[in-house]
């Protein structure tokens, strides 16, 4: 009944579905690919700084210090940065900026991001996926137009999220060249754990736009701070739609904790480099255990067993207090994503699989 009082939208929108965040003592949680290290020192003492004086007054609306921060660790210009609560109110931002053109589909893989699909319905976007081929790879000459129709413009993530596979440089740039005419967005959320970034090539290509998040190797899910790189004239579309939406995305503590962040290149570096050995060492053991380990250059790894359902084995390791994340999807149902812990944690998920292994199938 009360269903009356929505706009017509609303009905029709099928809303992304978040991982679990159950409050569970000595819970393994291995499904919301958080990192398992704590931010920064440096960090925790830009909060603890932040929270004591100002909290009376609006932040920098243009988050500038943490913007030329970021530039200059990228090597680019202030003005080449835009900054938003996460990187889903920045991909939310783009997808309106950019990719609402009538009648022209926004084309994807139909094995990504699911929040993608949840933008287009939002927004009124057709979405073409482009099917993932064996071994769920991307081949990026498949990510073409139909015949005679133009398109909305391309999102790809890279590395891809859930498969945890990674494009080369060479096929962005091929990606960037089969669509001069519109933008091409490359959300590299898990880059810093063994992908190639794009934005070394953004003063080449004024089509492309690449999203960068802190939630993952730089420890900072909690202040949610996404960022997007691309040429001025992309990123004076993003501030036109944020100062339309929302003047003030990062309150001060993020827009501290952020800078900081940055800052602490060597903590950055050591902390996504533990996680690459676990999850080389973790994809070891999970392989003498009969799992299908997909190469992965991300903070997860996506895996299936030849002989075990992956949603048995998902309710199993809940039994055991292991959370990882199962997707009842096409083409997908029988894999596990399971995000890289602490070594303890990685060690604690093989024991419970081992366990529930040795059970008859």
């Amino acid at each position: 009944m009360t269903s009356s009082f929505w706009s017509p939208v609303v009905g029709t929108l099928k809303p992304y579905v978040p991982g679990e965040q159950p409050r569970v003592p000595d819970l393994v949680k291995l499904n919301t690919n958080e990192n398992p290290y704590p931010p920064s020192p440096a960090v925790l003492a830009a909060l603890d700084a932040a929270v004591r004086s100002g909290l009376e007054r609006y932040p920098d609306p243009e988050s500038t210090a943490l913007r030329r921060t970021i530039a200059g660790h990228h090597g680019l210009q202030l003005g080449e940065v835009f900054v938003g609560n996460g990187s889903d109110e920045v991909l939310a931002h783009a997808f309106q900026a950019f990719f609402q053109h009538a009648d022209q589909p926004l084309l994807m893989p139909d094995i990504t991001y699911s929040f993608y699909a949840v933008y287009c319905g939002l927004y009124g976007i057709q979405a073409l996926t482009v099917p993932l081929r064996e071994g769920l790879r991307l081949q990026v000459a498949d990510l073409q137009a139909p015949a005679g129709q133009r398109v909305a413009g391309v999102v790809v993530a890279n590395p891809n999220a859930p498969t945890g596979i990674g494009l080369p440089l060479r096929d962005i740039e091929q990606l960037l060249r089969q669509h001069p005419e519109r933008v091409v967005l490359v959300d590299e959320a898990y880059v810093d754990f063994g992908g190639q970034s794009a934005v070394p090539l953004i003063e080449q290509y004024p089509n492309l736009l690449v999203v960068h998040t802190l939630s993952k190797s730089r420890s900072l899910a909690g202040l949610r701070v996404g960022v997007a790189m691309g040429q001025r004239h992309l990123i004076d579309a993003l501030e036109r739609i944020k100062n339309s939406f929302n003047s003030y995305p990062l309150d001060k503590l993020a827009q501290a904790g952020a800078q900081a962040a940055y800052e602490d290149r060597a903590y950055f570096d050591r902390c996504r480099q533990a996680v690459m050995d676990s999850r080389e060492g973790l994809s070891l053991q999970l392989e003498d255990l009969g799992f299908e380990v997909l190469p992965s250059q991300t903070n997860f790894i996506f895996v299936r067993h030849p002989q075990r359902d992956a949603g048995g084995l998902a309710a199993g390791l809940r039994e055991r207090a292991v959370l990882v994340r199962h997707f009842r999807l096409p083409r997908i149902e029988q894999y596990l994503r399971i995000s890289v812990g602490t070594p303890d944690q990685c060690q604690a998920l093989v024991d419970a699989l081992r366990a529930l292994l040795a059970q008859p199938a």
